[in-house]
């Protein structure tokens, strides 16, 4: 599954990567690759919560 993903970088450095399509789906870096790593833990993160949640 794909998801759109937007990176930005904030006031203070760090990045920002938030997926549009999951509310509340944020997550954030030092860097780029790290905040993009972190995105995708979150998306799997929140995708295995709504799962339980259909499932309950």
């Amino acid at each position: 599954m794909r998801f759109l993903v937007s990176i930005y970088q904030d006031e203070d450095g760090a990045y920002i990567a938030e997926c549009p399509s999951i509310p509340g789906c944020v997550s954030q870096g030092q860097t780029e690759t790290e905040a993009e790593s972190n995105i995708t833990d979150a998306i799997r993160e929140c995708l295995a919560v709504a799962h339980h949640a259909i499932e309950s």
